[in-house]
This record gives structure tokens, C-alpha cells and sequence, in this order.
């Protein structure tokens, strides 16, 4: 064993081992950089392959849809590329430093001009809007259920449209009128004929009337009545027209009645009146105007005309001897009243009077009557005081 000597091998593994770090080391940059020069080709080549590769891109203008291939890969190249501007008001689905990709859809709405008329005022505006009501609302006009547009709310926008707006308002106006009164003319029996009274003054009435007035943009186009209301009723003004014959007039005869105890006061039926002088024990009869009577027929003209030529009366005409009573004086008959002496007969002489009435019939039971007291008053006719 003292003859073999051993080999060091440990001197010549740790020189070998030195060198590969040493080599390492000394690469390590070059290493790194050999990749990341491996990495900048690898990219680029994908860029350049991206870029030179064709998509298929869909692009829908005003909707219309049209498929088209480009190269490019941002969307503004590609508008570029197909002549394809878009405006500060237009819409578009995607900015347009977007990046695309094969098989995208860009959807870009231009807008277009329209004329606005409203309110005095003529503006223009740009709306990618479809319809005049879309397009108004996005205006922020305010529109009230009563305004008109043209062309309506639902008609589709065209290019340089003009839609007019006018303003409806509508009003109530208040109107009152006087309503005048009817003159109402009734007759009355107890005024003399030819005499008029006023029995009640006449007021005005008030209608009111209210009108629902329509303007447009200012302009008055249209008055409709909605309601009419009496306020106050008219009174009508009501004259009384006298019916009541006026007592016809007698000739009255001149005569002045012996009365050695000169006018007596007397009170009848209510009525206090001189007396001229007083009768007594006169005999009364009756008679009327027909046939019997007078021996005239309704037919013949001078019919119920007394000696006076004034027309019989029921109630006040009698016939006497007007050398006893003269002719158109009234007289008080104890129980039969105040009547006046307007008529003569052939058989009425000194302290008789025949009384006028309208019935025949009565006149036969009338009969004759004695022992009456007649108190001759004169040509006025007394009144109650």
C-alpha cells in the first residue's frame, strides 16, 4: 500500500465548476437581453401579422348596414378609409380611437338640420332623433295639450324640415247685458175709458254670458258660447187701461126747484148729499128697450138711445117728467139707489119714474110700485167721503 500513492481530484472538480459560473456570470446579460430581443420580434411579427390581416367589419350609417373589409385597426383609420365623417352631433356606437376587431358592429346615426318656429322665434337645431315629437322633447320645448304642431308629433324628420309650433290659449271672458222690460198693457174697468195708470214700475234684467275665446300665437281665431245665465229676471211695467164708459152727457135742463125750506142734508147707502128738495109718494115702474117697452126691435138704429141720446144703462138711467126732475139730474130712490134721469115717456107725468132694466122678464114682475120717497140731488153725482 506505502507503494501507490492516491490521485487529488479535488483541486481539478473545483476549477471546472469556477469556469461554468465565471461563464454564467459574464453571459447573464446577454442571456436577458437575447431574450427580450426574442420577445420585441415575436410582437412585432403579431403586429405586423395583425396589421396586414383583413377584417370583416359592419358598419351601420343612418341605418343602412353594409359590410366592409379593412386593414386598419382603429376606427377612426377606418372611417377615414371609407369617407365616413362624423359630426359633433352625431351619434356613434363606439369612440373612435377604439381599436376593432374582425366582426364588430359600429352604428353611427348623422344628424340632421331642422327649423324651429315658436314663441316669434325662428332657431335651428341638429337632432339624430326620428320622429318630430323625439326631436322636440330633446329641444327641451315645452309643448301644453292645447298647442298645435306641424307636421304632427308622430311624422318621421327629414333633412332641413321646417316644424312650426303655435301657441293655443284658450280664455273665459265674462259678458253682461241688461235685458229690458216688456210693457204689459191690461185693461181695468174701474179707470175711465182713455186713461192710463201705472199699476207696476218696470225693472231691467242682467244675463250674463260667458265665451270660451281661442287665440293662436296671440291672434284671436275662434268665440264660443259655454254658458248663459238669467241673473236677474226683467219685471215687466204694467199700465192699467181704463174700459170703464164714461157717463154720457145729459143736457141738463135749467130749473130751479121751489123749496121753502131750502137744501136738506140727508144720508143714504153711505153717501151724505144736499137734497134739493124731497118727493114723496112717487109710484115706480119698470121698463127696458125692447119691443114692449119702446116698440124698437134690437135691429132698429136708434135702439137703447134715450130721449137724452145717451144708451141705456141697468142701474143708472131712469125716465121722468123733466118738468119734476130735470133732465140729467141724479136722484136717490129709497130702496132702489142713486140713478139719473136721462129718459122721457108719454105716460111718466108729475111723481112718476120708470126704472130702466136690462131683462124684460123682470120688468113684468117689476109691476107698479107706490109710496116711494125721491130725494132730488142735482146734475153731480154725490161720492162716498
Amino acid at each position: 500500500m506505502g507503494m501507490f500513492q492516491h490521485k487529488d481530484t479535488h483541486g481539478k472538480r473545483s476549477s471546472s465548476m469556477s469556469f461554468a459560473l465565471r461563464w454564467k456570470h459574464e453571459n447573464l446579460r446577454l442571456i436577458v437581453l437575447s431574450v427580450i430581443i426574442s420577445i420585441a420580434m415575436t410582437f412585432m411579427l403579431l403586429v405586423l401579422l395583425y396589421g396586414t390581416a383583413y377584417k370583416n367589419v359592419s358598419v351601420v350609417l343612418n341605418g343602412q348596414e353594409t359590410v366592409v373589409s379593412t386593414k386598419q385597426w382603429v376606427l377612426q383609420r377606418l372611417l377615414d378609409e371609407q369617407a365616413i365623417t362624423v359630426g359633433e352631433h352625431d351619434k356613434i356606437s363606439m369612440p373612435l380611437d377604439s381599436d376593432i376587431k374582425d366582426g364588430d358592429r359600429i352604428v353611427i346615426d348623422q344628424a340632421i338640420p331642422i327649423t324651429v318656429k315658436a314663441d316669434g322665434k325662428v332657431n335651428t337645431f341638429y337632432t339624430t332623433e326620428k320622429t318630430v315629437g323625439a326631436a322636440v322633447g330633446k329641444f327641451n320645448i315645452s309643448l301644453s295639450n292645447e298647442d298645435k304642431i306641424q307636421p304632427a308629433l308622430t311624422a318621421a324628420l327629414n333633412p332641413d324640415m321646417t316644424v312650426s309650433i303655435i301657441r293655443v290659449d284658450k280664455k273665459i271672458d265674462k259678458t253682461e247685458h241688461k235685458v229690458p222690460f216688456e210693457v204689459v198693457k191690461k185693461n181695468d174697468p174701474t179707470l175711465e175709458k182713455g186713461k192710463e195708470k201705472v199699476v207696476q214700475t218696470g225693472k231691467e234684467g242682467l244675463l250674463v254670458e260667458q265665451y270660451e275665446k281661442t287665440y293662436e300665437d296671440g291672434n284671436l281665431v275662434s268665440k264660443k258660447l259655454i254658458i248663459k245665465t238669467v241673473e236677474t229676471k226683467s219685471i215687466d211695467k204694467i199700465i192699467a187701461v181704463g174700459t170703464k164708459k164714461n157717463e154720457p152727457e145729459v143736457k141738463v135742463a135749467s130749473y130751479s126747484p121751489v123749496n121753502s125750506g131750502g137744501a136738506q142734508k140727508v144720508t143714504k147707502a153711505g153717501v151724505t148729499f144736499n137734497a134739493k128738495k124731497v118727493l114723496k109718494s112717487v109710484t115706480l115702474t119698470a121698463y127696458s128697450a125692447g119691443v114692449a117697452s119702446t116698440g124698437k126691435g134690437s135691429s132698429h138704429p136708434e135702439y137703447g138711445i134715450t130721449a137724452s141720446g145717451a144708451k141705456v144703462a141697468e142701474g143708472r138711467t131712469i125716465a121722468v117728467d123733466p118738468s119734476v126732475i130735470p133732465m140729467g139730474w141724479w136722484v136717490y130712490i129709497e130702496g132702489v139707489g142713486f140713478r139719473r134721469a136721462e129718459d122721457t115717456g108719454g105716460a111718466i107725468k108729475g111723481s112718476k119714474i120708470d126704472v130702466y132694466f136690462d131683462s124684460e122678464s123682470y120688468v113684468k114682475k117689476f109691476g107698479r110700485k107706490k109710496g116711494h120717497t125721491v130725494y132730488v140731488i142735482g146734475p153731480n153725482k154725490p161720492k162716498a167721503s
